[in-house]
């Protein structure tokens, strides 16, 4: 299985214990040129282009068997958050039913694994149903193939 680098640099970021922050890293520094800790030139980094709800909002794709649950996370899948709606997609559609059954608390279960993740919203998808539009001669807004019987 191929490593994912990026992934796991975030992860040890973001396991690490916090520290006081108080004072700045360039305090510390005799000069410009002495080495420093990548913790500490990462973290000066995310506050200060203000990155802190898009890496709250990155937990959700990266820790969501944590967030839901092993036997919700074997069976759903999520796919993207935009404009604080969370896509989800699921394996059946008794797991999609399921999940709009559990919809409020989802999110504030989401809302407390995740805090500065913005979302206010689920969208929830069942499975893709195969296509019946085949060839190249087929007719816009028609039946299809199964429309013989009627």
């Amino acid at each position: 299985m191929a490593r994912d680098l990026a992934r796991e640099l975030y992860k040890a970021f973001r396991n690490q214990p916090r520290r006081n922050r108080s004072h700045s890293v360039d305090e510390e520094r005799v000069k410009i040129d002495d080495p420093q800790k990548f913790s500490d030139v990462l973290g000066e980094l995310i506050v200060k282009r203000d990155w802190r709800q898009g890496l709250a909002e990155g937990n959700i794709f990266t820790d969501w068997n944590k967030i839901v649950g092993d036997d919700l996370a074997t069976h759903s899948t999520p796919i993207a958050l935009v404009d604080g709606e969370l896509t989800i997609q699921t394996k059946s559609t008794a797991w999609a039913t399921q999940l709009e059954i559990m919809r409020d608390e989802l999110i504030k279960t989401i809302s407390n694994s995740a805090p500065g993740a913005l979302v206010e919203s689920l969208r929830i998808l069942g499975p893709n149903a195969p296509s019946w539009k085949k060839g190249l001669r087929t007719i816009k807004n028609a039946r299809g193939p199964r429309d013989t019987y009627g």
